[in-house]
């Protein structure tokens, strides 16, 4: 899917005209590049499609309002000083509540001179002067100047839009609740109402109606058929008999209808024991199934899990998975086992087979916990994260980082990893320190900054950054 920037061209009339002109040359190769869809002022709109005096505020201002339903976040470019309080006065009038990225072009150390001098360095504060007296929030790129066409400014521009992806995906994100939290799992516990107020809606659906619906499904519906065909070529059902596939099939067709029915873009669910006990199977392999669909899907019912599979998934473009931080990996201090028993998309799993969930089996029944995944998650990138409703403060917490999964020797069942995460002990005693749950949220992937970047500038959450801390 492509993104749509609103794009602000800086400019004081005191400096050279050719600097906006090759902005705006540059920024239109990059965004071609990037599938970006720039919405910005043209050469007759203004003088140079540039915003510099109130007059030109307003006419930026109101071009960016036209289109504020499309517009994900703005990039204020800096060719030179610019008019910091016009660009100001563009973001108020456009009455945008988005990401901000402010980037300043730099001065050549051969062209000090009138006909190539910029100042941006110095603009730069000026601007982030006035949009903080302004009230807003704004992200800035690693260096203080960087040239629109290094890579650098493209590695900036990508973060951005993964930031802007996910502060736009859960501020109106909509989950669903499929049956209540296991009762001994007070770790999945949240408030409802700290994330209605971030714009995040859940909504709940009880075990019963999601079994008598899928009980009042035929056998020979032809649904049900062909949701047991989708089952059988995403993940090796071999030994899976067809009653439980059948049981599979329904309970998926109901929760397909009910999301559809309110719009639901995630869920999470009562994964055991009433599920084994009252309708005899474990539905890991569906909730895989929607998490590699990207509708992710977090066991237990918990809540904040699946809003933390989310917001990785939003700035990745890739599934996320709900894990247990489970074991040591013997001796060394900076490696663990990611396990669950267990419900990961298919992206982590090349290896995916439907098998049982021998925990779960020890009490509920092994043939009662049919749909259960094995698998191992191959070498690659991780990025992992938690997002926490701080019911006691009133607020919400979060902590994100990156590392590795490794191909280090693994032998037991379930799906299951091996992480390498530097310093991981001092990460575990800001887990535990702090209250947060055993489950996190993994991805395959490295997009911890601009996830941090979303929660914390612009979701306004306390976040923890693990990567920026090592």
């Amino acid at each position: 899917m492509p993104s749509t920037l609103g794009v602000i061209l800086g400019n004081r009339d005191f400096f050279p005209d050719a600097l906006i002109s090759e902005a705006r040359q540059q920024l239109t190769t990059l965004f071609s590049q990037l599938d970006v869809t720039p919405i910005w002022l043209t050469q007759g709109q203004t003088k140079l499609g540039d915003v510099q005096g109130w007059l030109d505020a307003v006419k930026c201002g109101e071009l960016f309002r036209a289109h504020r339903s499309e517009i994900e976040g703005i990039l204020v470019c800096l060719p030179n000083f610019g008019d910091e309080k016009a660009l100001s006065d563009a973001i108020r009038l456009s009455e945008l509540n988005v990401p901000i990225l402010v980037q300043a072009c730099p001065d050549d150390l051969d062209a000090f001179g009138l006909e190539r001098r910029r100042d941006a360095f110095c603009g730069k504060i000026s601007a982030c002067n006035n949009l903080r007296q302004y009230g807003y929030k704004y992200t800035l790129t690693r260096d203080h100047t960087v040239a629109i066409n290094s890579d650098r400014f493209r590695e900036d521009l990508t973060n951005f839009l993964a930031t802007c992806r996910v502060v736009r995906g859960l501020r109106r994100v909509r989950l669903g609740a499929v049956g209540a939290r296991p009762n001994a799992f007070n770790t999945t516990r949240f408030s409802e109402k700290l994330f209605e107020a971030a714009g995040i809606s859940v909504n709940t659906i009880d075990l019963s109606e999601v079994f008598g619906s899928a009980q009042r499904i035929a056998d020979a519906d032809t649904r049900v058929k062909q949701r047991i065909e989708q089952i059988r070529s995403y993940a090796d059902a071999s030994k899976a008999p067809t009653e439980s596939l059948v049981k599979m099939a329904k309970f998926a067709l109901v929760v397909d209808d009910w999301m559809q029915e309110l719009g639901l873009t995630a869920t999470a669910i009562q994964c055991w024991s009433s599920m084994q006990k009252n309708f005899g199977v474990n539905v890991c392999t569906i909730m895989s199934m929607m998490s590699e669909q990207m509708l992710p899907s977090a066991c237990e019912v918990d809540i904040a899990g699946v809003v933390s599979m989310y917001a990785l998934q939003l700035a990745s473009k890739k599934p996320s998975a709900l894990v247990d931080w489970n074991n040591n990996y013997g001796n060394d201090p900076d490696k663990c086992v990611l396990f669950h028993c267990g419900n990961w998309a298919k992206d982590f799993l090349p290896d995916i087979r439907i098998g049982t969930a021998p925990i779960l089996g020890t009490v509920l029944g092994e043939q009662n916990t049919v749909g259960a995944l094995e698998g191992r998650t191959p070498a690659g990138p991780l990025t992992f994260g938690r997002v926490s409703t701080d019911d006691l403060q009133g607020k919400i917490r979060a902590y994100v980082g990156n590392g590795l999964f490794t191909d280090d020797p693994l032998d037991t069942f379930g799906t299951r990893a091996v992480a390498h995460v530097p310093k991981l002990q001092k990460l575990m005693h800001v887990i535990c320190k702090n209250g947060f749950e055993h489950h996190a949220a993994m991805n395959g992937s490295h997009c911890a900054e601009p996830v941090a970047e979303a929660l914390g500038t612009y979701m306004g959450w306390d976040v923890y950054h693990h990567h920026a801390e090592v």
